[in-house]
């Protein structure tokens, strides 16, 4: 599992690609979803990008173009997750993301495919949605306390692009804590940087640092290999 703060299907991040893919088949299968809201012009940016970050490395690229629910339900676009050794999960709008995979064919034979031992990864919105999930940063929250994500990750939720966050969004920090759900960890990603676990321990690889953001507030620098406490794999 790796959960991105940025830097998907870029050079930056070949390297953390590359050790997902260590002994697994050399096919990768990536989702656009959560950028379905703006434009098939964005997608087709994601699928393009994808293709030829996964071929200049010499993997197999395995675009799976789901913008809506009825992609997801599609048996087609679920069957091309077989048998891949990475499912990626690229940026956008994580509620969306979740919303749009979640109970879906598409979701269960990513759920299914990572399982049987493909790795399974998302960047900013991707990350987001794998975990607990993402306060909404509108005008109208989401309801304090309660995981909105796919839950592939228990007792986590992330900030990605951290380093950069608090300048675009003032008082991001503060808004992640008051929705916090009960019992879950708090993490912000830098960009060009991945948190990477196989379900028991979790390392820090990529360009720059991940952060454990206390109930107070107070942060603290995650590097090498970290201990992440009631982190797991979901049901």
């Amino acid at each position: 599992m790796a959960l991105a703060g940025s830097g998907e299907f870029l050079p930056v991040m070949e390297p953390v690609d590359r050790a997902l893919l260590e002994g697994r088949p050399p096919r990768a299968a990536f989702l656009p979803t959560a950028a379905a809201l703006e434009g098939d012009e964005r997608v087709a940016y994601w699928l393009d990008l994808g293709t030829r970050h996964f071929a200049a490395m010499g993997v197999e690229p395995v675009p799976v173009p789901v913008r809506t629910r009825d992609d997801a339900h599609d048996p087609a676009l679920a069957e091309r997750i077989a048998d891949v050794g990475v499912v990626y999960l690229s940026g956008g709008n994580p509620h969306y993301l979740a919303d749009t995979l979640r109970d879906t064919p598409v979701w269960a034979a990513i759920d299914k495919t990572w399982r049987a031992g493909a790795a399974l990864a998302g960047c900013s919105a991707g990350a987001m949605a794998l975990t607990a999930g993402a306060p909404s940063l509108g005008d109208h929250g989401a309801a304090a306390g309660v995981a909105n994500g796919l839950g592939a990750v228990e007792g986590l939720v992330v900030i990605p692009h951290f380093d950069r966050m608090e300048q675009w969004r003032p008082g991001v920090v503060d808004r992640y804590r008051a929705w916090l759900p009960p019992g879950t960890l708090l993490v912000g990603v830098d960009e060009d940087t991945a948190l990477v676990g196989d379900g028991s321990s979790w390392r820090v690889e990529g360009r720059q640092r991940a952060w454990m953001i206390d109930a107070d507030g107070g942060r603290r620098p995650l590097q090498g290999t970290v201990d992440l406490p009631g982190v797991g794999w979901g049901p």
